[in-house]
């Protein structure tokens, strides 16, 4: 009783007091009707009188929109006394003169005088039937928007759903007459739509937005409520209301209002028989062979794995050829066995303690591991590409590196409507509420350079997360109510019925195929171990468990139902069960055989051709770099011109162009065009390139401009990049959301596809990139280790001491230094490939530019290399304009290379045994140690050689050079706090070259706890501190 008012409460429509508040703000739309189509114009009216007509409300409004529509489309389909209403309405009567009552319509023909005085008020039985099909009208609407609050979704019983405080489950499964009378009892307590127990039978016209009624228009009460019961408040809760487009809506109540729209075949319930059988069966398997391993079995949801194979062979009948699927540990090893269809020895024998791990990386747990495989679609007879991303630990942190590997992949095969590659993504409840990354990825969904038209989410809503309740780890109704904010549509299902799962992902990829938008499914169901298998839930959820043992399996109940229904036999049941009994045990013998580990076998996204058929690089060598002269020059015409015609750019920008014509005619380069040479010429070689990020278009700084906007068409833009040559390869560049670790994880997802793009991602400023750091710290630094895939992306990051305070000067160059792999304290044997060997080993490229010149070679050796390794680059600000900054074509040309230490060439290198000091430094601050070294005059007793790339470390040019110096005290000079920087990286290294023969001395700022100052008067004096520790050559006599 009290759960029936509550949900009376939640369903009630507007007072007749709240709806004459709201009337007012109400716009009236008019109907034109053009080619047979209707189209809707609201109208602004300001003095459209209340109360028109004596029976009109604001209440009844939908009603009469409704009916009108239909008159429109046909006057007869409306009661007679409703087509003269309207005629006279449409012809101009005045308020309140329009409606005629019916006893005086036997006579009419033809349009009414809409200025009769005759006309009488509205007659009870007339407005007593416009609130009645108001009332019907409303409680179809209520079931629409709130049925779901009443399904019975949870398979427990016990749902962790509250909307308020009261219980929620209030289904009817076969309702009878006394039943709907005593709901409707309570109902109409307190005038709930108006309706009384005397109108149960009483047939009623259907509105248009529902499909309840099949063939027919018009229905009893009781039939609609019932019917309404058996859409909305079963095993399925369809939560879409608040999509604000009518076609998506009208869709979805065709989907799940048309009566017997979940019938199945027989072959079907056989073959999802079938699947759960598999599903149940493996982790069955696994529990017995390993009690006491951890494998975060899917006992609980076993429903997941049709859910699963029913989406991608419905995706396959739509044409879908290659599905990229990210998921989380719980029933990864039942998906990989199961729907990817990974050999089951491969499985086992990742639980074999014994087993040795072959010499590449250094390996994941098998719950992380990804997977790669092609094959036919058993149910479509199509080919299916299937790809399971690997991930770590940390949840949902792989959703945009699915979503940037399911972009790539679509635009490599010229897929733009995303019909032929599709991403999955598997989320826990707790995950999918509480981290903000599962935000983030969304708001890439409809994104012009983000969009991968559509993805299918699949939440397994244990209900639990680890050990907390949903009480205390959301503030939403629902774990999936994130979904909201892009109007996926989401379909909460009962896992514990799996014909309901089927169905609803049938119309999940359906919907997915017909809108190309997300859509969510929330399988709510329980998990029937702990987190793990070793873990006892007990402790903190004992009603829970205690109500999980009393559980019957979903198998043992879905079989029983067939059994029962004749549609399969107890023997047949067996005997499938048997026959994947027997497939188990004999993957386990062939097992045993397996005694190394090859992680390669475990790759999620293969390179065909780019390695050798061992998966090692064709070769150990890099070629030049450089670029011919004709070749230069060609790229420097289109990045200082407007390649379309007519089109009017702004002033400033014009001096730019010219002066980049300028420095062309000169044979030289600032750094936006060191980056345009770059680029241009990778594009003429058909390598694709891809930069993202916030604001990269025009450049946080302004020197960029690779999109160029017309100052008199709105969104009119040319992009002068993909008119470098006719059969170039495409540049994308696209400002992206304000978002690092989606962005981020999305580049990297892209550059996952192909060896032969270069990938790029921006951040605003360096210090920005740490809201990333999941990606930097769990997929680029180690990927390849984990998961021998090796990865090309490109980070862009400004960095350097300029005054502008401690969020705008430091990149942390520290961190990604210190997760190097390379040894400190060992010298490498110096051989002829040395330097790409050494970039071969290493787990990525750490470099500070100091030129135009050698940050284009940089870039360009990133895929002229005959393998991928991330290249972390800090980029320059002040540098961007600094007259000194500047490269000759010279430096560019064919035979030049990017150098890895570029040394003192200056008066100091002539007569280099009167050097009293070399200064090794990094980046931007080398030009505010040549202008002090000028303004001292010791050009000749201080040499100054720069570090350009950090990682892996130029030791044999580190050795030459400070054996040129061989008198010379060394000193390490940064701008940056002496904790930060790269100061306790390049320190033992520069001690080990040297075989620790000198100290290494330091000049630098203090250490501190920011990365910069915010005063600018600081700032400046601890660079005039500095400078005067890096040029006093007796500055370190004390600490000798």
């Amino acid at each position: 009783m009290h759960r029936l008012r509550t949900c009376a409460a939640r369903l009630r429509p507007l007072t007749a007091s709240q709806a004459a508040q709201t009337v007012g703000q109400q716009r009236p739309i008019t109907v034109t009707t053009s080619g047979g189509t209707r189209t809707f114009q609201p109208i602004r009216c300001y003095t459209a009188p209340v109360a028109s007509e004596p029976f009109l409300n604001g209440t009844s409004s939908n009603y009469v929109e409704e009916m009108y529509y239909a008159w429109l489309e046909n006057p007869k389909s409306v009661h007679k006394s409703w087509d003269v209403f309207f005629r006279n309405a449409n012809a101009g009567a005045p308020p309140g003169a329009a409606y005629q009552s019916p006893l005086g319509l036997s006579a009419v023909s033809g349009l009414v005088d809409p200025q009769l005085s005759s006309l009488v008020g509205a007659q009870p039985n007339v407005e007593k039937l416009v609130e009645d099909h108001l009332a019907v009208q409303s409680l179809i609407r209520a079931y629409q928007v709130m049925g779901h609050h009443n399904a019975q979704l949870d398979p427990l019983g016990i749902s962790c759903v509250n909307f308020d405080d009261a219980p929620v489950n209030t289904g009817f499964q076969d309702v009878d007459v006394a039943v709907f009378k005593e709901r409707l009892r309570i109902l109409t307590v307190g005038g709930f739509y108006g309706l009384d127990e005397s109108d149960l039978d009483k047939v009623f016209r259907l509105p248009t937005t529902t499909f309840i009624g099949g063939s027919e228009s018009a229905l009893p009460l009781k039939e609609i409520i019932r019917r309404l019961e058996m859409s909305y408040c079963q095993h399925i809760g369809v939560e879409f209301m608040f999509i604000n487009d009518l076609e998506q809506c009208q869709w979805i109540r065709q989907k799940f209002e048309t009566p017997g729209v979940m019938q199945f075949t027989l072959e079907e319930k056989r073959t999802l028989l079938a699947r759960m059988i598999r599903s149940t069966r493996f982790e069955e398997f696994l529990q017995k062979k390993w009690s006491a391993e951890k494998r975060f079995g899917l006992e609980g949801c076993e429903s997941l794995i049709p859910a699963l194979k029913t989406i991608i062979d419905k995706s396959s009948e739509n044409g879908v050829e290659g599905v990229i699927m990210g998921m989380p540990h719980r029933g990864r090893l039942n998906v990989l066995a199961n729907v990817i269809r990974k050999e089951l020895e491969q499985i086992f024998c990742q639980f074999d303690s014994k087993l040795e791990a072959a010499d590449e990386g250094s390996g994941d747990v098998k719950y992380h591991l990804g997977m790669y495989h092609r094959r036919i679609n058993r149910v479509t007879d199509r080919n299916i590409t299937l790809s399971l991303v690997a991930n770590p630990s940390h949840l949902e942190a792989v959703d945009p590196v699915v979503q940037g590997k399911t972009k790539a992949e679509q635009f490599y095969c010229g897929d733009n409507d995303g019909k032929r590659v599709m991403s999955i993504l598997l989320h826990g409840d707790a995950a999918f509420a509480g981290q903000g990354i599962v935000y983030e990825t969304f708001h890439l969904s409809d994104l012009p350079s983000y969009t991968t038209h559509g993805t299918v989410h699949v939440v397994v809503n244990n209900q639990i997360g680890f050990t907390t309740d949903p009480r205390v780890a959301r503030s939403s109704p629902y774990p999936t109510d994130v979904a909201r904010v892009v109007n996926a549509p989401i379909f909460h299902v009962n896992a514990d019925d799996p014909e309901a799962v089927i169905y609803v992902c049938k119309v999940a990829a359906e919907w997915r195929a017909t809108f190309h938008k997300d859509v969510v499914v929330d399988l709510v169901c329980y998990r029937r171990m702990g987190h793990n298998e070793m873990d006892e839930p007990m402790f903190t959820q004992p009603l829970m468990y205690k109500q999980i043992k009393k559980q019957k399996p979903v198998l043992q109940k879905y079989a029983e139902k067939l059994i029962a229904e004749g549609a399969v036999s107890r023997q047949e049941y067996e005997e499938e069960i048997s026959k994947y009994d027997k497939i188990c045990e004999e993957a386990y013998t062939r097992s045993k055989d397996e005694k190394i580990l090859h992680i390669k076998h475990w790759l999620d996204s293969p390179w065909p051709g780019f390695f050798t058929l061992d998966g090692q690089p064709k070769s150990m060598s890099c070629p030049s770099t450089g670029l011919t002269e004709e070749n230069l020059n060609h790229i420097g015409q289109v990045a200082s011109s407007v390649p379309v015609e007519d089109f009017t750019i702004h002033g400033g920008l014009s001096r730019i162009l010219k002066g980049r014509g300028e420095m062309i005619r000169n044979r030289t380069v600032d750094w936006a065009l060191g980056e345009y040479m770059a680029f241009g010429s990778l594009l003429k070689e058909g390598i694709h390139i891809r930069l993202s990020g916030q604001d990269v278009e025009r450049g946080t700084f302004s020197h960029r401009h690779h999109v160029l906007h017309d100052q008199n068409v709105d969104k009119r833009i040319c992009i002068p990049m993909n008119h470098v040559s006719p059969d170039q390869a495409p540049y994308t560049v696209c400002n992206s959301s304000l978002s690092e670790y989606g962005v981020l994880g999305f580049e990297l997802g892209f550059a996952m596809a192909s060896p032969n793009a270069l990938i790029l991602w921006e951040a605003q400023f360096g210090d920005f990139h740490n809201t990333a750091q999941c990606i930097i710290d769990q997929f680029i630094c180690p990927g390849q280790a984990k998961w021998v895939r090796q990865n090309g992306i490109v980070l862009l990051l400004p960095h350097g001491m300029e005054g502008m305070g401690p969020e705008h000067s430091s990149a942390r160059p520290e961190r990604f230094l210190q997760m190097c792999n390379d040894d400190p304290d060992v010298m490498p044997t110096i051989t002829e490939d040395f330097a790409v060997r050494q970039l071969y080993d290493c787990n990525w490229i750490v470099v500070n530019c100091s030129n135009p010149a050698n940050y284009f070679h940089v870039l360009r050796r990133q895929i002229l290399l005959p393998f991928r390794k991330p290249l972390i680059i800090f980029t320059p600000k002040s540098l961007l304009r600094h007259p000194e900054a500047r490269s000759s074509f010279d430096e560019m040309l064919p035979g030049t290379h990017f150098q890895r230490l570029i040394p003192e060439a200056g008066v100091a290198s002539e007569r280099p045994e009167e050097v009293k000091r070399v200064i090794f430094c990094t980046g931007k601050v080398y030009y505010e140690l040549t202008k002090e070294r000028k303004s001292r005059g010791m050009e000749a007793t201080v040499a100054i050689t720069r570090i350009e790339q950090l990682s892996p470390f130029p030791f044999d040019q580190v050795k030459a050079e400070s054996d040129r110096f061989m008198n010379a005290d060394l000193v390490w000079c940064q701008e940056e706090h002496k904790n930060q920087g790269y100061y306790d990286y390049v320190k033992p290294r520069i001690r080990t070259t040297i075989q620790r023969a000198k100290p290494v001395w330091y000049a630098g700022r203090e250490p501190a706890a920011a990365p910069a100052t915010g005063n600018k008067n600081t700032h400046l004096m601890e660079l005039r501190r500095f400078l005067d520790t890096a040029f006093g050559l007796d500055a370190f006599k004390d600490q000798q």
